[in-house]
């Protein structure tokens, strides 16, 4: 490194950048200690330190432009006093690119460059708005690393990839990450991450050549919600080796395929809320992802949300400061907000198993839209039971999670279907299959942003492990072989997820309401029990019939009718009567019928126990309506008859007493 030149640097960006120049590092250093940068060599065991000195200090930030150096031959880390850190800015983290578990050496991770140009082509965010997104939610490792994914590149960026053409065949049009960014899966005895801001090592752990005692990780973190290096790309789940370059194509294919990629971020309190901002812009412009899904309690979402580089980008969080983003009840014209909340996901629970009073707050959800923000629903989530645990298991069951089973919630709101685990009784899989569908179609027929959590179309199962962020095995991931053994429930799913993107009603960009909006003479949305029209509510109801009235093609009306019973008795819905259509069944979870009352010229519907009905309205042909024309006739005429008949009787009985 003799011919090293070093400039005054740019305070920002903070970490490094590739400049024409050269490479500028710019750091934060809040004390008066010296700082400043060492360099690795890659290949060769050599360091090399810079210092920073008063002449490239600004305020608390110190920063140089190095001249010299070729930044595909280096790593680097930034040092204050006697401590070596990795830089939290860097793009890319070297050291960690195998997964790593059991008992092992701490690696060295240091920060690398992220020096690669890239082609984006036309490609860029799609901005799908929220009423027509249907998200999927997975982890990039678990999703393909079991044997039966039957992918080249397990648990990578291409190994989902590989699974491309099985999302687009599912049809859904958003993927939600969990975290993607660098993290240590390890976490080690000696470190404790939620008391300090940055990962430090000791000088002479670095700059001089001792012999450790090997040491044994304390747990594995599969997950990553954790702080990390939030800038970097994860360089164990790229196959290919460039992480930064991986994630990119992997972000361009899915682009060139209509499906966004939305990350999800978890900032522990310490964090700071500049510091996040930066973190969420820069993954907005090196990676053009759509959208990103913020856990953590002291989040800047009112500074996140107000930033205009991200009015077009997707933000989504369990609560905002609304009249703080969009004062004086203001609507955006474009809603990039999202709440994210386990509200839906209870209360459906609570419906699904039978609870008592809760057709209420079921009917709440099934219409819940909001003028500002989009609305998130799912049945399940990465935390908590699988939708195959949800109807499996009513108590949790994470004893190899090494915690005594005290980890994971214990409000699942679940329900085995009477036997706690597998079962080789016939009645209780059928019972458990149905349930399945039945939480599948209160998510895809409700109004707002349906979330499917992979594997839950087809049935896998963590054996009612609810907290599985510590299972790197077939516990923790998704079992391929569950989606032969369980098509009817894969191809449901398909089904169900097809009828939504078919029928606009079902997913209107704003709130419905129960009025004739579109001028065919029923209300959008209306609400039924036994008798057409007239819902009942009581509390030990557990059985509605919900009726849709939306555009369909060359402006005809579009009639979508419902129905629930989560009751374990079955129940007869009195359709409504739709001028010109005739009711028939599309999709439903059990085998039920429409049935004909020539007499009331009416249509039923019987609706077995726990299950569900959607049924349309078909337009009746020119036969079929000279046909109804032809009874409602004889009908008339009958009718005609029998009053005439009745008049008589009543002359002659007249007659008589006179």
């Amino acid at each position: 490194m003799k011919k090293i030149k070093i400039n005054i640097g740019q305070p920002y960006p903070l970490g490094a950048s590739i400049k024409e120049a050269g490479i500028n590092f710019s750091m934060i250093n809040g004390s008066d200690k010296e700082c400043g940068i060492i360099f690795y060599r890659k290949g060769v065991v050599q360091k090399e330190r810079i210092l920073f000195d008063q002449k490239h200090r600004i305020g608390n930030i110190c920063c140089v432009l190095v001249s010299g150096i070729n930044a595909g031959d280096y790593e680097y880390n930034f040092f204050i006093g006697d401590h070596i850190f990795v830089d939290p800015y860097a793009k890319k983290i070297v050291g960690n690119e195998k997964w790593r578990s059991g008992e092992l050496m701490r690696p060295l991770l240091r920060g690398g460059f992220d020096d690669s140009a890239f082609d984006w082509g036309e490609t860029a965010p799609l901005h799908i708005p929220y009423h027509d997104s249907i998200m999927y939610c997975l982890n990039i490792r678990s999703f393909t690393r079991h044997p039966s994914s039957k992918v080249k590149k397990k648990g990578t960026f291409e190994g989902l990839m590989e699974k491309l053409s099985y999302l687009k065949d599912l049809g859904v049009n958003s993927i939600e990450l969990m975290p993607v960014y660098e993290y240590e899966e390890c976490e080690w005895d000696n470190i404790d991450v939620n008391t300090r801001t940055q990962i430090e090592y000791q000088v002479n752990h670095i700059d001089e050549e001792l012999e450790e005692e090997p040491q044994r990780a304390n747990r594995l973190n599969c997950w990553g919600y954790k702080e990390a290096y939030y800038f970097a790309p994860k360089a164990s789940y790229a196959a290919s080796g460039n992480p930064c370059e991986e994630f990119r194509r992997m972000v361009r294919t899915l682009h060139q395929n209509g499906i966004e990629v939305i990350m999800q971020f978890y900032f522990p309190d310490y964090v700071k809320q500049g510091y996040i901002l930066e973190i969420i812009k820069y993954w907005v412009l090196a990676y053009q992802i759509d959208g990103v899904h913020l856990k953590g309690s002291r989040l800047p979402m009112t500074l996140i949300a107000t930033d205009p580089l991200l009015a077009n980008t997707k933000i989504m969080c369990e609560d905002f400061y609304l009249h703080e983003i969009y004062p004086n009840g203001m609507r955006p014209s474009r809603k990039v907000l999202g709440y994210y909340r386990d509200e839906y996901m209870c209360d459906m629970r609570r419906y699904l198993k039978g609870d008592q009073d809760t057709l209420k707050s079921f009917r709440y959800h099934m219409r819940n839209a909001n003028p500002q923000c989009g609305v998130i629903n799912y049945m399940t989530n990465y935390y908590g039971f699988t939708l195959k645990d949800l109807v499996s298991y009513e108590q949790k069951h994470n004893e190899a999670n090494g915690e005594n089973n005290t980890d994971g919630t214990n409000y699942n709101f679940s329900w085995n279907c009477g036997v706690e685990g597998p079962s080789r009784k016939k009645s209780i899989r059928q019972l458990r299959d149905r349930q399945m569908k039945n939480a599948l179609s209160f998510l895809f027929t409700a109004q707002g942003t349906p979330l499917l959590y992979a594997g839950d179309e087809f049935g896998n199962s963590q054996y009612g492990n609810n907290n599985c962020y510590c299972q790197d095995n077939e516990t923790g991931w998704v079992d391929w072989r569950e989606l032969d053994r369980n098509q009817e429930l894969y191809t449901y799913v398909r089904e169900l997820i097809a009828f939504r993107k078919q029928h606009s009603i079902l997913h209107l960009p704003d709130s419905l309401t129960t009025l004739d909006r579109y001028g065919y003479g029923y209300p959008d949305l209306s609400y039924h029990g036994e008798e057409a029209w007239k819902v009942q509510l009581e509390n030990y109801n557990r059985h509605i019939g919900i009726m849709y009235c939306g555009q369909g093609d060359e402006g005809k009306g579009d009639y979508i009718y419902i129905a629930y019973n989560m009751h374990w008795n079955s129940h007869r819905f009195a359709l409504p009567s739709i001028a010109n259509h005739k009711w028939r069944t599309v999709l439903g979870t059990a085998v039920n019928s429409v049935v004909f009352d020539e007499e009331k010229n009416m249509e039923y519907i019987d609706i077995a126990p726990r299950s569900v009905m959607i049924l349309t309205g078909r337009r009746l042909t020119q036969e079929e309506l000279r046909q109804k024309a032809s009874v409602q006739t004889q009908v008339k005429n009958m009718t005609s008859v029998s009053e005439k008949r009745a008049e008589v009787s009543v002359k002659n009985k007249r007659s008589r007493k006179r």
